[in-house]
């Protein structure tokens, strides 16, 4: 295969001469890159996994791209005690995801939904030791528009932040915590924290810590129930959302109907069984 594309950009190059004979310049210079792209591509496809997620590469031919436990299955959120967050800690949480997703007669509050159990594995994952975050100096304030600019991985950044914000909570109401409010004092304490009204000692600002943790609480909510969260699919129900079925086509066309068909995770449903 190596041979064959690279005898095929050799017929191009040599097709590519000018009205003299010459060789054009920019096409010898793109043939050299591509040589050596090719050729190295090949050998590290050969000396390691590439395929999805770091799966190993391989060619389908005549038959379905699919054999069970062939493809890299998502790590699920395994029950049990707290891998992360103190239990200090997910009392604040607790009481914090209630007040931004309470619960009402169309669906589960956020903790109801296991939302906490969500961010506990997150902040104990791959996400909270900040594996895919850019994380050395110089750490400049930055603009919104540059995302994410503190030197704290989230799980270091969670840890910092709901210490300071109960501290400042209790200097505000004679040494209670926040899950100790009157919801009506929690919200107040929220949307100050959204502003950036909510003063904190140490490094991080309280808007700064709000817009990750409701960017999380989301996420939490509507993720797929093998996560942690969205417990039952409930939150799916709530908003006609059927999961992760194999096939829409036949409501590609449906515009505002309801899809008929039970919601379903990843890792199917309750009742599924194998034949």
């Amino acid at each position: 295969m190596r041979g064959s594309l690279a005898r095929r950009k050799w017929i191009d190059l040599m097709s590519a001469r000018d009205e003299h004979g010459a060789i054009d310049r920019r096409m010898l210079l793109a043939f050299g890159a591509s040589a050596v792209a090719v050729t190295a591509a090949a050998s590290d496809a050969i000396a390691r996994h590439d395929g999805m997620l770091a799966g190993p590469s391989e060619m389908v031919t005549n038959s379905l791209p699919w054999r069970e436990g062939a493809a890299d299955a998502p790590d699920a959120a395994s029950p049990g005690p707290l891998k992360f967050l103190t239990a200090a800690e997910a009392a604040f949480l607790t009481a914090a995801v209630d007040r931004l997703i309470p619960p009402d007669p169309t669906g589960p509050s956020a903790s109801e939904a296991g939302v906490v159990v969500f961010l506990d594995r997150q902040l104990a994952g791959a996400y909270g030791q900040g594996h895919h975050f850019y994380l050395e100096g110089p750490w400049s304030e930055g603009t919104e528009s540059q995302g994410y600019q503190s030197r704290f991985t989230p799980a270091q950044f969670y840890r910092h932040a709901v210490a300071a914000i109960e501290t400042a909570v209790g200097h505000a109401n004679r040494g209670k915590t926040f899950k100790d409010l009157d919801p009506a004092t929690q919200d107040t304490t929220l949307k100050r924290m959204e502003s950036g009204d909510l003063a904190l000692d140490g490094p991080i600002t309280s808007k700064a810590f709000f817009a990750m943790f409701l960017q999380n609480v989301l996420e939490g909510y509507f993720a797929d129930p093998l996560y942690g969260g969205n417990r039952g699919g409930k939150a799916w129900e709530m908003i006609g959302f059927p999961g992760a079925h194999y096939d829409y086509s036949p409501w590609v066309k449906a515009h505002g109907q309801r899809v008929p068909v039970q919601t379903v995770g990843l890792r199917g449903r309750a009742g599924w069984s194998r034949s």
